[in-house]
């Protein structure tokens, strides 16, 4: 790739259309990160592109062939990258160098969009702000263990790694999950902690239940120290149960005693007690979501594959809100260029090609939903339905479709609601809350399948519960399967046992076959995952040589 000047990468041309589209935002409302654009050609922006947007990734072979896909899509017309964005502080956006005026300017007004959305949606509020760093970074880690282990064993690993990487707790950002012991400070959001104290001179990040990452002397005491924090090299022969039980008295004299200190409840606590200490046996405690982050703590890797494992956690936690809020992400990004580009930057001899792009982008599709035009017309009604007072009781009690059709109370509310939405919610919560009898009646919305007595498509119904029930359940969870780890010491053999909550999503065996392999690539002991399969409990098991699969009653 050619070195240009970065006058060439933006001219003065474009720069005057970022101020002024800059400046038109803001005044509209909109609150985003210092945005940085560049131009780039359609390989750079291919190039770019199949790395997710970053200019510089760690090596695997999927990054290649993703740039050869998009190459060729691009050289056969099949598709054209208009504009990339960055969930980053600054944020950096992409601009295709032989897109015409009017497209340049629609993708910068759709860019700040993002960015709004980016740095105030309480989803990514957890995400990285210097992404962009943190990438360079992994990326140089893992060149280093390829020129230390070598290119194929480390890209085998990753492969290992990136079938697992959607097994993480979608909701563990806001939740928490585990108790003192699992939320230490000096526990890092990548499964890792950090040895020795401000005062040591080796302040190296320790992998939780692993060696640390470096053999200085200095390391070695302090991972050391970390261990008999941890308990780890004490001689633990001793039972819990054999431990005498003594709950927490409150001082008294002792005539007092029966009444400050009830032998009820004493002996009610000491029963707690005991049940706790019994449910402290069960490994793991509860059912654990975040997969990979038990594999980290847990799993018998080496340094550089925890390591590995780490960075693509990390990564799919980074890239997860994204997955979440895309319907609302690109409506809103639409909303606002429609609104900058036909009310403010817009000239008269531009109006034509705006318009068959924006339709372009707007346009429904056969096969699925377009999540810019989904996003767009339910952001459009609710700003129109609180502008109108179309909501409450008093709306949702009226029977009258005339009556419902001329409802206006002058609200005026409606700017202030939607970007109460962009702030609180995600797709599947956006969808549920705004989804409404109403707008699937005028958007025309229906559920398509194949008829039985022929393989051609058909409406299969045009009801509203039904189309809002099947856009839901492809949003929750993402669309995948929803497993946790429920035993990690199954049948007292050191074998892992995982449970998919079915909630009618049945899973794609072949895939579970597959990545059960790379999961116990990681455990090096049999795995186990129980299942429903055509109304039946099945446990589908991989023990390192084949797959077995038998009913459970």
């Amino acid at each position: 790739m050619l070195k240009k000047s970065a006058a060439y990468r933006f001219p003065t041309e474009l720069k005057e259309m970022k101020y002024e589209i800059q400046d038109h935002a803001a005044s509209l409302g909109l609150n985003f990160f210092p945005t940085i654009f560049e131009v780039l050609d359609y390989r750079e922006l291919n190039e770019v592109a199949a790395y997710g947007g970053y200019p510089y990734r760690y090596p695997h072979w999927r990054f290649g062939m993703e740039y050869d896909r998009l190459s060729k899509s691009h050289a056969y017309g099949l598709s054209k990258i208009y504009e990339m964005v960055i969930n980053n502080d600054p944020c950096y956006a992409y601009l295709l160098k032989c897109n015409n005026p009017v497209d340049q300017k629609l993708v910068m007004a759709h860019v700040y969009g993002h960015c709004d959305f980016f740095k105030n949606n309480l989803f990514f509020a957890h995400t990285n702000r210097k992404m962009v760093d943190e990438m360079a970074n992994h990326a140089t880690r893992i060149q280093r263990y390829v020129d230390r282990y070598g290119a194929e064993r480390v890209e085998t690993f990753i492969d290992c790694c990136l079938s697992l990487e959607n097994l993480i707790d979608l909701h563990g950002s806001f939740i928490k999950r585990r108790g003192k012991e699992g939320s230490d400070e000096s526990r890092s959001s990548n499964g890792s902690e950090r040895c020795g104290s401000e005062s040591d001179p080796c302040q190296c990040k320790r992998p939780l239940s692993g060696p640390p990452t470096c053999s200085g002397q200095e390391c070695e005491s302090a991972a050391a120290e970390c261990r008999g924090k941890r308990g780890e090299g004490v001689d633990s022969s001793l039972d819990d149960e054999d431990e005498p039980i003594s709950p927490r008295r409150l001082r008294s004299k002792g005539y007092m005693e029966p009444y400050i200190n009830p032998p009820e409840f004493i002996q009610e606590r000491t029963e707690e007690i005991k049940a706790k200490r019994r449910e402290k046996k069960h490994f793991p405690e509860a059912a654990e979501a975040d997969v990979l982050l038990f594999l980290l703590e847990n799993a018998p890797l080496k340094n550089w594959q925890r390591d590995i494992l780490s960075i693509i956690r990390e990564e799919a936690y980074y890239f997860l809100p994204q997955g979440q809020t895309k319907i609302m992400n690109e409506g809103w990004a639409t909303y606002w260029h429609s609104r900058i580009m036909t009310e403010k930057v817009l000239k008269d001899s531009e109006v034509i090609d705006y318009a068959d792009h924006h339709s372009g982008t707007v346009g429904g599709s056969r096969l699925q939903l377009n999540p810019y035009k989904l996003g767009l017309e339910l952001f459009r009604d609710i700003e129109d339905r609180w502008n109108k007072g179309r909501f409450g009781k008093d709306y949702e009690s009226c029977e009258d479709l005339a009556t419902r059709g001329n409802w206006d109370l002058e609200l005026g509310r409606g700017r202030e609601k939607i970007f109460e939405v962009r702030r609180l919610y995600n797709d599947l919560t956006f969808i549920d809350t705004f989804f409404t009898d109403d707008f699937c009646r005028r958007q025309k919305l229906f559920v398509y399948a194949k008829n039985d007595k022929s393989p051609a498509w058909r409406i299969k119904t045009r009801e509203f519960g039904k189309v809002k029930e099947m856009i839901l359940n492809s949003l929750t969870n993402l669309g995948r399967p929803l497993i946790r780890i429920v035993d990690g010491n199954f049948e007292n053999r050191g074998e892992l046992l995982l449970d998919h909550a079915h909630e009618e999503q049945d899973l794609k065996w072949d895939f579970a076959g597959e990545t059960l392999v790379n999961l116990q690539r990681l455990w090096k002991r049999p795995v186990h995952v129980d299942s429903i399969k055509a109304g039946k409990r099945i446990r589908l098991s991989f023990d390192g040589k084949e797959h077995k699969s038998r009913e459970l009653n």
